[in-house]
């Protein structure tokens, strides 16, 4: 049986809760942040039926952007259209601004501050809401050293109510400080994963927690492999937990990423319902002491997984 997104516990973005395993859309589309595309697009039908099937096992959480379009599919669109058919529960839907494409598919790195709104008018216009759950403004290339003028953009829409809440994506921390002197941030959405823990060394997850904001990292799954599917994983340490807990090693990738603390939320995407379902199930597996310090432990390290106590419930430290 498919766990439900709520054994992966809550977490406030702002006013909203969510459950910490949510659904990252990019992947429907078959392009990535960058254009690429490992895959074609999802069947229009199939990707309403994943969407419907996320809502009903409790998925709330669900990263976007205008972006995320093929000559065949807005991920925006489907969302909508999705959204619009369900019943119950509210889906808090995040999106990102700050990079961009033109409509025949050309990428432009980053925004100017002053072209921000249009960029929240197409989100609006794609998701057919009045406003938006949440904005990640998203820093896109090294010349963006400061993002006060930016986020200061996007702290206008909010008042007028376009914006319910903000945060960043591929943030550092002094952009962090550099926004919450402007307005509130709820979350920052950074790339984090097992292998890829920059958000450990530069202090960002830490001071995250530190100020109740929630760190939602991607590419959780396939960490430097980013938007094309993850290769085979090649890690034994990986190996020996999935093993303890008849989980694959995308669910132990999955339920480390949650056990950095009950701040973190995870995203992971995916356009195979059988995925989903082993994602979902992800939420429930616990890890022990023992596990999660073998995972911590230098590469090369023995693989021997010895388990005891669960480390963490899913009130402090969930796995998802």
């Amino acid at each position: 049986m498919t766990a439900p997104a709520s054994a992966a516990g809550t977490w406030q973005l702002g006013d909203l809760t969510v459950n910490r395993l949510g659904y990252g859309a990019m992947r429907l589309t078959g392009n990535g942040m960058h254009g690429s595309s490992d895959r074609a697009p999802l069947d229009r039908a199939a990707a309403l039926r994943l969407l419907r099937t996320a809502f009903e096992h409790g998925v709330d959480h669900v990263d976007t952007a205008s972006f995320y379009f093929s000559p065949l599919r807005s991920a925006n669109e489907l969302i909508g259209r999705a959204l619009a058919d369900r019943n119950g529960r509210h889906v808090t839907v995040a999106t990102k601004v700050g990079p961009g494409r033109t409509p025949d598919g050309a990428w432009y790195t980053m925004a100017r501050p002053e072209q921000l709104r249009a960029q929240v008018e197409e989100n609006l216009r794609q998701l057919g809401t009045d406003h938006l759950d949440l904005v990640n403004l998203r820093r896109n290339g090294p010349d963006v050293a400061d993002v006060t003028e930016h986020f200061g953009a996007l702290a206008e829409l909010r008042r007028a109510g376009l914006i319910r809440h903000l945060g960043l994506s591929n943030a550092r921390p002094e952009h962090l400080h550099q926004a919450r002197a402007i307005a509130p941030v709820v979350c920052v959405q950074n790339s984090y994963g097992l292998d890829r823990r920059l958000a450990d060394e530069n202090g960002l997850l830490e001071l995250c927690r530190e100020l109740g904001i929630a760190f939602v990292p991607f590419f959780a799954v396939s960490g430097p492999a980013r938007e094309a599917a993850p290769g085979p994983e090649r890690d034994a340490r990986v190996h020996a937990v999935a093993a303890a807990h008849g989980a694959t090693p995308a669910q132990v990738r999955l339920a480390w990423t949650l056990h950095r603390g009950p701040h973190v939320l995870a995203i992971p995407g995916t356009t195979d319902p059988a995925h989903l379902a082993e994602n979902l199930d992800a939420g429930a597996l616990r890890l022990t002491a023992a596990e999660l310090a073998l995972l911590d432990a230098p590469a090369g390290a023995p693989a021997g997984a010895p388990t005891d106590a669960p480390a963490g419930t899913p009130q402090d430290a969930p796995a998802g």
